[in-house]
């Protein structure tokens, strides 16, 4: 299993437009790839557009990413780095 913590950057936090680029990057990959708000006690499946957004994610909140699978360390790499590009919104 691989794992990364990242503070959510983009003003507007994960909302729909952010949330959807999430699960279409998760989709390509085969491991079972989840994000975690631990203030929420809440992990949820990064394939799953509704589930991220109920992350309730907002602008400096910090989530886990974690992926476990045949190429987990591809797939958190690449959740992170919308992270670090803000989505491209900024």
């Amino acid at each position: 299993m691989v794992e990364k913590t990242i503070i959510v950057q983009n003003r507007a936090g994960i909302h729909a437009r952010p949330a959807a680029l999430i699960a279409q990057t998760a989709n390509k990959f085969d491991s079972d790839i989840r994000i975690i708000n631990a203030a929420l006690k809440l992990a949820v499946n990064a394939k799953s557009i509704m589930g991220v957004i109920t992350l309730a994610a907002g602008y400096n909140i910090t989530l886990t990413v974690t992926a476990e699978g045949a190429d987990e360390s591809q797939a958190v790499e690449a959740i992170i780095h919308l992270f670090e590009i803000k989505f491209d919104e900024d």
